[in-house]
């Protein structure tokens, strides 16, 4: 797909694989609106290449369909859709002090799954009203970001992996309905990638974690999923389908 002009979303834009994703595509040329909680962020992040920032809780319905209209109104409906918002709480379902607390759990799901499923909608709502381009007369593609832990969940990862799994179930039946529109869903499952929240780790853990993948014997890069998803948005046959960048990494029990 040719980008150029083309209105474009990222959401969690502000930091890790969504700010790098960001800056891929409007290096192409597309007009990206940099969702985010933290709207200063969000800002700092879109006027690198002045796209335009906007604070989103894409678990909340109103702030989600306001986010989204206010794309729509700043720089078009979008033709391509990132989400990278998300969020990490680990917790076992019995611990020391007793069982998973149930609000940390829904606050994962809420953002992770509900989150996903919220910007999803409400994107391809306005995509679905757009002309079709290209070759095969498409409108628009939206690429979701689960994880391995959806299918090698580890003890305390409960909730996350629940929520994952949840974005992987999904993208089969979604891709299925709006192909009627037009619009494609995908989803990638990234390994160990090298985010705000994995540097942080002192370098002995880090390198720790790194010889758990088989090769390359290293942390994934953020740029690695950016270019994955310009792949994806350039290869029309890729649809229903996730991809998992990990290295070929199988994560152990713990």
């Amino acid at each position: 797909m040719d980008l150029r002009n083309q209105s474009a979303v990222v959401t969690g834009g502000a930091s890790g694989m969504g700010a790098v994703t960001a800056s891929a595509l409007a290096a192409r040329g597309a007009r990206v609106a940099v969702l985010d909680i933290n709207q200063t962020a969000a800002q700092d992040k879109a006027d690198e290449f002045g796209g335009v920032g906007i604070a989103c809780d894409v678990a909340d319905a109103q702030s989600a369909a306001s986010a989204v209209e206010r794309v729509v109104a700043e720089i078009g409906p979008p033709r391509v859709v990132v989400n990278c918002a998300g969020i990490a709480l680990a917790g076992r379902i019995v611990g020391r002090d007793g069982p998973h607390d149930l609000g940390d759990y829904q606050k994962v799901i809420n953002v992770n799954l509900i989150g996903t499923f919220n910007v999803l909608r409400l994107t391809a709502a306005t995509m679905s009203e757009l002309e079709l381009i290209g070759d095969s007369g498409g409108r628009g593609v939206i690429i979701n970001t689960a994880s391995v832990a959806a299918y090698d969940g580890q003890i305390g990862q409960a909730a996350y992996s629940s929520s994952k799994g949840g974005v992987v179930a999904l993208t089969l039946p979604a891709a299925r309905e709006l192909a009627r529109f037009g619009i494609r869903v995908m989803t990638i499952a990234p390994g160990l990638i090298k985010t705000p929240m994995l540097s942080g780790l002192s370098n002995e853990v880090q390198e720790s974690l790194a010889d758990q993948v088989p090769f390359p014997r290293r942390l994934g890069e953020p740029e690695e999923y950016a270019s994955l998803v310009e792949h994806i948005i350039d290869n029309e046959m890729l649809n229903g389908e996730v991809i998992r960048l990990d290295g070929a990494i199988r994560m152990q029990s713990k």
